[in-house]
């Protein structure tokens, strides 16, 4: 079944983001993901937690190849130097049947 790894990031510190931005979506596609937002411009709709500054949702054939890209060594290198500017949280969903 298909699944989602969705995220939304605060950037403190851009000294990371042309690297990683360069390397990830290699490292996203080589695990059968494809990004459906990257950025993504958030606008409030509902609730009081700070907007992100991105968003991002990524798709991939099942959770099988979520959790082998996020615990990838490529990816887990590039999640170091994104974690030097930036802080991210993340879930992983299944889509509805």
């Amino acid at each position: 079944m298909t699944a989602f790894v969705i995220g939304q990031m605060q950037i403190h510190s851009r000294d990371w983001m042309e690297e990683y931005f360069a390397k990830i979506p290699t490292v996203v596609s080589d695990h059968k993901g494809k990004f459906l937002v990257r950025g993504g411009d958030p606008s409030l709709l509902e609730g009081e937690d700070p907007l992100p500054d991105a968003a991002f949702v990524i798709q991939f054939p099942d959770r099988e190849h979520a959790q082998q890209f996020w615990n990838s060594d490529d990816f887990q290198t590039l999640a170091v130097l994104r974690r030097s500017g930036s802080r991210l949280n993340a879930i992983l969903v299944d889509k509805l049947g």
